[in-house]
């Protein structure tokens, strides 16, 4: 399992890569067009910002799964392992809830945004605001993995150092404790 959520991880931080890379090309040409030759291309202003767009929804997922969004631990470091466990628990279960509403409200939409054209490339919208799908889902899934490890007891102490943000407990946990 931890190796496919890896292999899984490599392949969407490959298509950011790609997208960041496409995003930079399209500026960096349009700015050379623009100066250089007073001209432009229309199109890569729009995609360089669907790209943003995309870009910003995929790293949510990845930075979810690296334990990478900010979170506020004073209160929780005063807890003891059960108290930390029940706050890692309720907070994968708001996630879900929050995940099932972005999926929700991007369902309800749908309609409107399939029906709606951008303005230079006449590509649907929901191409573009249906990557919250792909973040709702993503973020769910790693949350639903994450409170079904609390629920069966098989959370560790390295994943409850990762959530409390205490990174010398990570680092002793690991073997790279002075």
């Amino acid at each position: 399992m931890h190796r496919a959520a890896t292999t899984v991880t490599r392949i969407i931080e490959f298509v950011m890569v790609a997208l960041i890379a496409g995003m930079a090309l399209m500026v960096f040409v349009n700015v050379v067009l623009r100066y250089g030759f007073n001209s432009g291309i229309a199109i890569s202003e729009e995609m360089a910002r669907f790209f943003f767009i995309w870009l910003t929804f995929i790293g949510a997922v990845v930075t979810f799964h690296e334990h990478g969004h900010l979170g506020v631990e004073t209160l929780v470091r005063t807890f003891g392992r059960p108290g930390r466990v029940i706050c890692m628990g309720l907070s994968n279960a708001m996630i879900i809830f929050c995940c099932a509403i972005l999926f929700w409200g991007t369902w309800l939409q749908m309609p409107i945004n399939a029906s709606m054209k951008a303005p230079v490339s006449g590509m649907p919208m929901i191409g573009v605001f249906g990557v919250s799908f792909f973040t709702a889902i993503g973020i769910g899934l790693i949350a639903t993995v994450r409170l079904i490890r609390i629920l069966l007891g098989r959370v560790t102490e390295y994943e409850i150092a990762q959530f409390v943000g205490d990174y010398d407990d990570m680092d002793a946990l690991t073997g790279r404790g002075e």
